[in-house]
């Protein structure tokens, strides 16, 4: 951040509604923690049948973080999850949804550039798949924490991901993610003695995308 920039109050969820293609998404929405917006960033939540909505605390950890990194930050409920009209699709209309928030958020913020995607577990396929539909330099990059590369046709991503997994992951195993990202030469940050939830190293998972993300 500049010198200029100042921070504000402390920044809440705020619930919006954006028209998504098979109906009303709820979404969450967080301003930038400064004065000033540097970018966008979307973040997507983890499987709903498995109880993952925009209340997911890894959800918050990334909306929070990009917040205070100067972003404006949207979380939707994907297309069946929460009071978002629609049924679950497992990753195949989902990127529909995003794109929907995605003009929502463009609309809103005209004069923003920068775009960020990230996405937790399932989350991650959503913004992988979306990544392909956009212009090769619409993304400044994506955030991938515990992708859920062992469950779905999961496309290859750009070089400059990053990726985090927890050591430990019970749901999607680190060499289920090694493999999908060898090939790629893609380089993961691999958190040692972490589960998929992150439980109890949300801190320090805010700390490493703040690293990597601070410009």
């Amino acid at each position: 951040m500049t010198s200029t920039n100042i921070p504000r109050k402390a920044a809440t969820f705020d619930l919006v509604h954006i028209a998504g293609p098979a109906g009303t998404l709820e979404c969450l929405k967080l301003e930038s923690a400064w004065s000033e917006t540097v970018g966008i960033a979307l973040v997507a939540h983890p499987n709903p049948t498995e109880g993952g909505t925009f209340n997911n605390k890894v959800v918050h950890t990334l909306a929070k973080t990009l917040s205070r990194l100067g972003y404006v930050v949207y979380c939707p409920n994907l297309r069946g999850v929460g009071k978002s009209d629609g049924v679950h699709s497992r990753g195949e209309h989902e990127p529909d949804d995003m794109a929907a928030v995605l003009a929502f958020a463009r609309h809103e913020n005209p004069a923003i550039i920068r775009l960020t995607l990230a996405g937790f577990s399932f989350g991650t396929l959503v913004q992988s798949r979306l990544r392909q539909r956009l212009g090769e330099h619409e993304v400044e990059g994506m955030i991938l924490v515990g992708p859920a590369v062992s469950r779905y046709e999961f496309p290859t991503v750009p070089a400059d991901t990053l990726v985090i997994h927890g050591e430990e992951d019970e749901v999607i195993s680190l060499g289920a993610v090694l493999d999908w990202a060898r090939p790629q030469q893609l380089p993961v940050l691999v958190v040692p003695g972490v589960g998929h939830f992150f439980h109890g190293r949300l801190t320090q998972l805010a700390q490493l995308i703040d690293k990597a993300w601070r410009f």
